[in-house]
């Protein structure tokens, strides 16, 4: 190879990697042509290889699509499902390039059962080519995807009216076409629509103008693409600069490193850091091929302050006098991806630009039916529906409208549990605590002025697979139904359940201090212990009680301020002679009084829910947990 030929190439790859890179997607209804349109533009431009062209020839005579003519659609319609039904189902991304730019084609799906795909294509775009079949019209499909177009922050939009050979290249039909599509598009916020008739199938107005259409004065399909301008399309003006990686190789050095999300960022130039306020000033940009002066979308840097400060992932560096948004309530229009409907009371986490927290869904303010742009009102989304909601974050966001800021705008939602992507989203803006939907309704209102908690039983079970019940250990002193009651206790948390465990003196020693050990005051005593247990089983909790609550009568208003069908009573039958064995320096105490079994008598149960033996204390929890899971406390699955 010759110095000159290296050379040569050598200016051809550098003149390469300056050109400028459009994203653009196509969507339309099925068989508008859509993938043809592509697979037309990579053959026309010659975009092909010698073995993919023959390929092609080969497979459209076998499962082409397109009669005599090459079936360009199969270039993208890559799955053999696809192939089969001559309809694209996943997003096809496709490369090629011209002498004046680059370009990635998402080829999106027309169903609407594929709404996610076709968002998931349009998210990096910066252009949309919506087709039309001329011998159709606008239809359905043709509202559907210019909304999402819309709703994604598209600004350039380009009406491909295809298969005009199918209606002679008639202008009238053409312009009638584009009326009906202005009429339609004059509601959204598209800046820029362009109207070009082609017929893809033939190339007609697509790399070349057509003789068969003099009537059209515009550009072609190739040169539009290669001359739109998109460059002002990004936000120069807002500087975000979302931390997502600190770089400290060494003593000497530490910077922040993150690609630029917007603005411009500039050596020298004092810089706030969110959420901490502090500020200091840009001593660096530095990249692999060295420093910069400045730095701009979508460039990826490391940047160094003059100051040291404190300086986490998530944090955002910005100007002090241009300021995001910090807030945690929002607004946002809300994508839902998931094959599992959305619960309402779910806590999901939240991706935003470098910033991850929990989330909720304080009210879904309505659905948008993508086919007819109607609005309706519903309690939670179901797969590809689109809706605008209110959000709450745990912790502040720094973010900016969607429409001003597409890198701090957008947001996904995951799934805590599974941890799927279950939502995309783009925030409208923030929404001051004032204007918050109030979560309580009038109903739930009345029940909070009767004391009456807004969540229900139901909702605590499947919370924690259990039903709130008490599990109350009776016995006398030295039973071992203390020890018994702390290791159930400790089994059944190891097991999943949320339980409280009360005993004699835990509860004496805060609850009941003042109260002595008479009669009078035992009673007492428990039907405190009886109320507390009340309110954590309302709670869906799990109690266990130990106490020696010698009185059948007492055991019996215990049981109902408790709810006779949540009280459960185990008896620990050990005699005296044993408890006085087991807990001899307890009975060996002059002056004992008010003791169960020597000076009050003690009641035996007569019918207790299990009668749990002293001497096999070991086996006793287990029986319990049995008892447990026969009667459906816990587990509930």
């Amino acid at each position: 190879m010759t110095t000159q030929t290296k050379l040569n190439i050598q200016d051809f790859l550098n003149q390469d990697e300056k050109k400028d890179l459009l994203r653009l997607l196509t969507a339309g209804s099925v068989d508008d042509g859509k993938s043809t349109l592509i697979g037309r533009l990579m053959f026309d431009s010659k975009m092909i290889y010698e073995d993919q062209l023959a390929a092609l020839e080969r497979d459209s005579k076998r499962i082409g699509h397109a009669g005599e003519d090459i079936d360009y659609a199969l270039l993208l319609d890559g799955l053999k499902a696809e192939r089969e039904q001559g309809i694209t189902i996943d997003v096809a991304y496709r490369y090629f390039s011209t002498n004046k730019r680059k370009f990635i084609i998402a080829d999106t799906p027309g169903h609407e059962q594929y709404t996610r795909n076709m968002v998931t294509g349009a998210s990096t775009a910066n252009l949309a080519i919506i087709l039309i079949d001329a011998t159709k019209g606008v239809i359905t499909q043709t509202r559907r995807h210019t909304f999402l177009v819309s709703l994604l922050g598209i600004k350039h939009v380009v009406l491909a009216v295809n298969k005009m050979d199918l209606v002679k290249f008639d202008q009238k039909v053409f312009d009638q076409i584009c009326d009906d599509y202005k009429n339609f598009v004059a509601q959204l916020d598209i800046p820029d629509v362009t109207f070009i008739p082609l017929s893809a199938l033939k190339g007609d107005n697509v790399v070349e103008k057509s003789d068969k259409m003099p009537w059209y004065q515009g550009k072609c399909m190739l040169d539009f693409l290669e001359n739109v301008h998109i460059s002002s399309d990004r936000n120069f003006e807002d500087m975000r600069f979302p931390v997502q990686y600190v770089l400290k190789p060494d003593n000497n050095f530490r910077g922040f490193s993150a690609r630029v999300a917007s603005g411009i960022v500039r050596k020298g130039e004092t810089v706030m850091v969110l959420p901490s306020k502090k500020t200091s000033k840009i001593k660096n940009i530095v990249t692999y091929d060295g420093d910069l002066d400045e730095a701009f979308p979508p460039q990826s840097v490391t940047v160094t302050l003059e100051d040291e400060i404190d300086i986490s992932r998530g944090d955002m560096l910005v100007y002090p006098d241009n300021l995001p948004r910090v807030e945690r309530h929002f607004e946002a229009n809300l994508v839902w991806m998931d094959e599992k409907a959305m619960d309402p009371t779910t806590h999901f986490l939240i991706k935003q630009a470098n910033n991850n927290t929990k989330v909720r869904i304080d009210k879904i303010q309505y659905k948008v039916d993508v086919n007819t742009m109607e609005k309706s009102n519903i309690d939670f989304f179901s797969l590809n529906e689109i809706g605008r909601v209110v959000l709450t974050t745990n912790k502040p966001l720094f973010f900016d409208p969607y429409k001003k800021n597409k890198s701090t705008g957008s947001f996904v939602l995951i799934d805590p549990v599974s941890h799927n992507t279950v939502a995309v989203g783009m925030i409208i803006d923030k929404l001051s605590s004032e204007n918050l939907p109030s979560r309580i309704t009038e109903d739930e209102r009345e029940q909070i002025r009767d004391g009456k908690g807004l969540i229900h039983s139901e909702q605590y079970e499947k919370r924690y697979n259990q039903k709130g019940a008490t599990l109350w250990v009776t016995g006398l002193h030295g039973s071992g139904k203390n020890e018994m009651a702390f290791s159930l206790e400790k089994q059944l948390f190891e097991m999943g359940a949320t339980v409280v465990l009360l005993d004699g003196s835990s509860v004496r020693s805060g609850l009941s201090k003042e109260l002595d050990y008479s009669p009078t005051d035992r009673a007492e005593h428990l039907r405190r212990v009886a109320e507390v247990c009340r309110l954590l089983n309302d709670q869906g909790i799990i109690t266990i009680c130990s106490f020696i609550s010698p009185d059948k009568e007492i055991r019996k208003q215990v049981a109902k301020i408790i709810g006779e069908d949540r009280f459960h009573l185990f008896y620990m039958n050990a005699d005296l002679e044993f408890c006085k064995n087991n807990k001899a320096e307890y009975y060996q105490q002059e002056n004992l009084q008010y003791v169960p079994g020597i000076d009050i008598p003690f009641d035996a149960p007569e019918n207790p829910s299990l009668e749990l033996s002293a001497a096999n204390h070991g086996e006793n929890p287990e029986k319990i947990i049995e008892y447990c899971r026969e009667n459906g406390i816990f587990p509930l699955q």
